[in-house]
């Protein structure tokens, strides 16, 4: 995919998600966030990966919102891993993608002064 082509996706549904409940976030207790993550571990491991991203969203589950952030890579959907990867706090998998979008735009950028 090319860069141009991920960026106007991203420009349509929005770059970052913070939140898929509109601010009226539930309140999860531990044990609560545990069985939820359980859950949607085994969704992922059976490929039911939307719904297991809407768990490992609910709950914020770093390691689970970063194995969607793989996915994604896998997938060459960059955009996408950079949104979970950002959720998840990983800057060492965000950043780089961070870099290379900012190339893009540069780049971009200098084609539009010519």
């Amino acid at each position: 995919m090319k860069a141009e082509d991920a960026f106007s996706k991203a420009a349509e549904k929005g770059l970052l998600k913070t939140s898929s409940m509109n601010g009226s976030a539930v309140q999860l207790t531990s044990a609560q966030k545990v069985q939820l993550n359980r859950k949607a571990n085994e969704l992922f491991n059976n490929r039911q990966y939307e719904k297991a991203k809407q768990i490992f969203l609910a709950t914020g589950y770093s390691d689970g919102l970063c194995r969607m952030g793989d996915l994604y890579m896998e997938q060459e959907d960059q955009v996408g891993a950079l949104q979970m990867y950002f959720l998840a706090r990983m800057p060492a998998k965000y950043e780089p993608l961070l870099e290379k979008a900012a190339g893009v735009i540069r780049s971009l950028l200098r084609e539009g002064d010519s």
